[in-house]
């Protein structure tokens, strides 16, 4: 029977983490995510798990420990957000490259400069590309959801690649919302015991990590490394299957609401699809047909599932909380645009980065974009691809 409790979304995460009962966590502390490795430590200190907990003295060294535990054979976890995601940036890489399944729970905070302690995406934006795959979590519950299956993803033989659980910095963090915990056995039958396929400590079969990797190589390991992440794709959907079973929580790449018959929608992940909803539930009472999508699979991206979702409609605005600097729109409108590209009939598609450095998202905000989307729809003509809502020009 599911337990019910009324928990913080660090002492959410946290909590799945004693549940796991990993071998090693190594971390330092940040804003907004130093919560969880506090928790996690008490639970150390008071016997409740069986874990080595290393108390480091940067990011950079949470990240080194991390890789070697795993590298060693050890289940391993830690958690971060924004600069301390910025100083692990060489680890980052050196994780994924061998093929280590590390967990990390990234509280998703902008990134440095100007010093700002709030909630966007310029942490996660930043690393997408840096090999690992990312969970994105729109509340509680699926922060601690996505923080069980992430072991399960990681470890698979056929992808064997590091995971962040990506939760907005103090709207999910630190609100407290109920949520329905499992029993801890049960959290660990679906993890089951870690088993990696090859490590350091095997006497018997002896391997390097992390050698020299001249080009007569490292071509061939790089392409190795992304054929893990296209077979992460398969896997994803099948660990969200077998958690429905144990759970009765129904998970897919993304989340369609109300799209069946939309004309317009707004693609959006993490904790602004709660606010979205409402407007479309506002939207739909005066007779508008809206929708929207909310990404749960950022890496590997589900392109091809996302068009055949998208295809019907006439507009689509993609709502990023981070700026790529790029000058062509925001890191998530690029992927989406590009999904849409092979269709034959495309929806029309605008960008809107919003909320960076904690700025709020009102239902007037979001209700904004779905009026200038119907009028898009209506003349199939986008005035302006490019948008920045609520700032101050």
């Amino acid at each position: 029977m599911a337990i019910r409790e009324r928990l913080s979304g660090n002492e959410a995460v946290a909590t799945a983490m004693k549940q796991i009962n990993p071998d090693v966590v190594a971390a330092f502390p940040i804003t907004p995510s130093t919560e969880v490795p506090q928790y996690f430590s008490t639970y150390v200190a008071n016997g409740e798990v069986d874990t080595e907990f290393v108390a480091v003295e940067s990011e950079h060294s949470a990240m080194s420990a991390c890789i070697g535990a795993a590298a060693a054979g050890a289940r391993v976890m830690t958690a971060t957000s924004a600069n301390g995601m910025g100083l692990m940036w060489e680890m980052l890489y050196i994780a994924s490259a061998d093929k280590l399944p590390i967990v990390m729970p990234l509280i998703n905070r902008a990134m440095s400069g100007p010093l700002n302690i709030h909630n966007d995406h310029s942490d996660a934006m930043g690393a997408r590309d840096s090999g690992w795959i990312q969970l994105f979590s729109e509340d509680n519950q699926e922060a601690y959801d996505n923080t069980i299956m992430a072991v399960r993803i990681g470890e698979h033989k056929d992808v064997r690649l590091p995971v962040m659980v990506c939760l907005d910095g103090f709207i999910i963090s630190h609100s407290v919302e109920n949520i329905e915990l499992l029993e801890t056995d049960k959290v660990r039958n679906f993890v089951g015991e870690p088993m990696a396929p090859f490590y350091l400590l095997d006497s018997e079969n002896p391997v390097a990590m992390g050698p020299l990797d001249l080009p007569a190589h490292y071509f061939e390991h790089k392409r190795e490394q992304a054929q893990s992440m296209f077979n992460a794709k398969t896997v994803i959907a099948e660990v969200f299957a077998d958690f429905e079973k144990l759970s009765g929580r129904k998970y897919s790449y993304f989340e369609e609401y109300k799209l069946d018959d939309a004309e317009v929608a707004v693609v959006v992940l993490g904790s602004t699809a709660g606010t979205a909803k409402t407007v479309v539930d506002e939207l739909r009472a005066q007779g508008m047909k809206v929708g929207l999508l909310k990404l749960r699979v950022f890496r590997p991206f589900p392109a091809a599932e996302l068009a055949e979702a998208l295809k019907h409609l006439k507009a689509v605005a993609v709502m990023d909380k981070a700026e790529s600097f790029s000058a062509a729109g925001g890191p998530i409108f690029m992927d989406v645009r590009s999904a849409l590209y092979d269709l034959e009939a495309r929806p029309k598609i605008t960008s809107y980065v919003y909320g960076l450095g904690g700025r709020d998202v009102r239902t007037t905000d979001i209700e904004k974009v779905y009026n200038e989307l119907k009028e898009v729809a209506a003349t199939g003509v986008v005035s302006s691809p490019y948008n920045y809502l609520g700032v101050k020009e």
